[in-house]
């Protein structure tokens, strides 16, 4: 198997996963509307179609390399970690071979195994982890030659899991659905497989679930924001740390791929100043495989405004003289400026319908000129992806793991500038211990969960991530789900109301909740202008 048919694989696996993509979602055991598995995993691996399509005469090991740089930078979504992490392993069995052979194509899911193992500190059967390895372990006992008939015995290997998981995970089973994870990961290989029977590369339905997203050829093309493609090789002549070099360059350009070993630095990147890479790379040893090709001029393109080709400015340097900075994720005006009042340099957008991309996180990790930042991803979907952010950067990360928002804003009113980053992290993890979320939504789907049947649209209360009520009427469910975390020990509650709830309807329950509260705890009314959730509750 050679590097275009692996190429072609992997564009047309990405394919097949956004047009399922809704589908693979449908089978979240939680009906909350938010960035389930499918958008995750799909947005994730379309991260490396996009840089795959416009290779040309690749090994196999440049492909590896190049999809799992592009996934880990794009990843989103705990699922979409994993999926990066997992071709990680691959690319690093299959780093510098030319072809691919079975015994490479077994080591590989091997690596790749071992990755996302290594990333979950309790891994949980019945999901996509098992999935990989029950096919990896299947893989290893094959005696083809032919890796592309190993493949078909993989895939099929892979189903079985899957259609094992439900046994392994009560809740899928009280569900009646099978992994969502798992089924990405099968997803995906179902698309490769296509191109390696001869089928070509599975192409993407303009549906309403995928109409957004074009080809990756030609969203390559539309989205070239700059001219050249530059590529070098820098020969290390000392043990600088080659991740200041990756930062400088991924300020004066994009689709940046930096991958070091003992004695070699492999640069790619597209930029509109490619002699300034180049200068920059010669800080670090002598150079060799220079190569500039005029990305413009190659997809006969009209130009662009000038506007398009600035130079990126968000990065910055560390200034010793700034401690600490702090990134936090949160969406809806009010509570992204709540954010920046409480001390946040940087907020990214996102949050539980849209999960940033471990790129956003590091970009807004290197926009802030600390000696350390401390990130907050206010959701446990976004703590895989904020460390890896925290892995990528050129400076001290620390990431507090923060669920909710209400967790974020105890954890930055609670830091301390007179005393040091590590009793700070101490304490800001105390204060989220210290208080309990609640969140007001809607049904995103017909369900069955915890033994009751759930209908679509219908209001949710949801209290430390489970829910405990449903209703018909938004304020009457607020309310209900106060009561429920509220209690003798409260000290303040606070009411964050979204963008689909007016200044009346707000004030009409901040008016029933200070008739029973009102001399029992510090009570507040925010306009937070989140989507998704109607009501955000805090009580500390």
């Amino acid at each position: 198997m050679d590097g275009i048919l692996l190429r072609d694989a992997i564009i047309s696996g990405s394919n097949l996963l956004t047009n399922r993509k809704n589908s693979i979602d449908e089978l979240n055991v939680y009906p909350v509307p938010d960035g389930d598995t499918g958008t995750n995993m799909s947005m994730t691996a379309r991260s490396a179609a996009v840089m795959l399509a416009g290779l040309k005469n690749p090994t196999v090991g440049e492909v590896a390399e190049i999809a799992a740089s592009a996934m880990l930078r794009g990843s989103r979504g705990n699922s979409g970690v994993i999926l990066s992490l997992f071709f990680r392993g691959i690319s690093s069995a299959l780093k510098d071979k030319s072809e691919l052979t079975t015994a490479l194509l077994i080591e590989s899911l091997k690596q790749g195994v071992k990755e996302t193992y290594g990333a979950v500190m309790k891994p949980t059967e019945g999901t996509i982890l098992t999935v990989a390895r029950l096919a990896f372990e299947k893989a290893s006992t094959l005696q083809s030659k032919d890796p592309i008939e190993a493949f078909a015995l993989i895939l099929e290997a892979a189903k079985d899991a899957l259609a094992k998981t439900p046994d392994m995970l009560p809740v899928l089973k009280k569900a009646g659905v099978v992994d969502s994870g798992g089924m990405g990961l099968v997803t995906l290989f179902e698309g490769m497989k296509a191109v390696f029977d001869g089928k070509g590369i599975v192409k993407l339905e303009e549906t309403s679930q995928s109409a957004s997203l074009i080809s990756p050829a030609a969203e390559s093309k539309a989205k070239i924001n700059f001219n050249y493609c530059t590529e070098f090789i820098v020969n290390k002549t000392d043990s600088k740390n080659y991740l200041s070099l990756r930062a400088y360059l991924e300020s004066i350009g994009d689709s940046v791929v930096v991958v070091e070993d003992d004695s070699i630095i492999k640069v790619h990147l597209h930029t509109n100043q490619p002699g300034n890479a180049i200068q920059e790379g010669l800080k670090f040893g002598w150079l060799t495989n220079m190569k500039i090709d005029n990305l413009r001029q190659q997809h006969d393109q009209k130009s662009h405004s000038a506007s398009e080709f600035k130079k990126n400015k968000t990065y910055k340097a560390v200034d010793a003289k700034v401690p600490v900075g702090f990134v936090s994720v949160a969406t809806g005006a009010g509570i992204v400026n709540l954010f920046k009042e409480l001390g946040a340099d940087a907020v990214v957008s996102g949050g539980q319908t849209m999960n940033p991309s471990t790129q956003n996180i590091l970009t807004a990790i290197q926009s802030v000129g600390a000696k350390t930042v401390i990130v907050l991803p206010n959701n446990k979907n976004i703590i895989m992806a904020s460390e890896q952010a925290a892995k990528l950067a050129d400076r001290e990360v620390v990431v507090v793991q923060t669920k909710s928002i209400p967790e974020g804003i105890s954890a930055l009113v609670s830091y301390d500038p007179d005393v040091g980053v590590k009793e700070n992290i101490v304490s800001m993890t105390a204060a989220i211990g210290k208080v309990k979320t609640g969140l007001v939504t809607f049904a995103a789907r017909d369900s069955f969960v915890e033994g009751k049947q759930i209908s679509k649209d219908e209001v949710l209360g949801i209290k430390e991530n489970k829910i405990c009520i449903t209703d018909k009427n938004i304020n009457k469910a607020c309310y209900r789900l106060i009561r429920k975390l509220v209690n003798s020990s409260s000290n303040i509650l606070t009411i964050f109301y979204g963008k689909d709830i007016s200044e009346e309807k707000a004030n009409e329950l901040l008016w029933n909740i200070r008739t029973k509260y009102a001399d029992k705890v510090e009570i507040n009314l925010i306009n937070g202008g989140q989507s998704v959730y109607y009501y955000i509750i805090s009580v500390e």
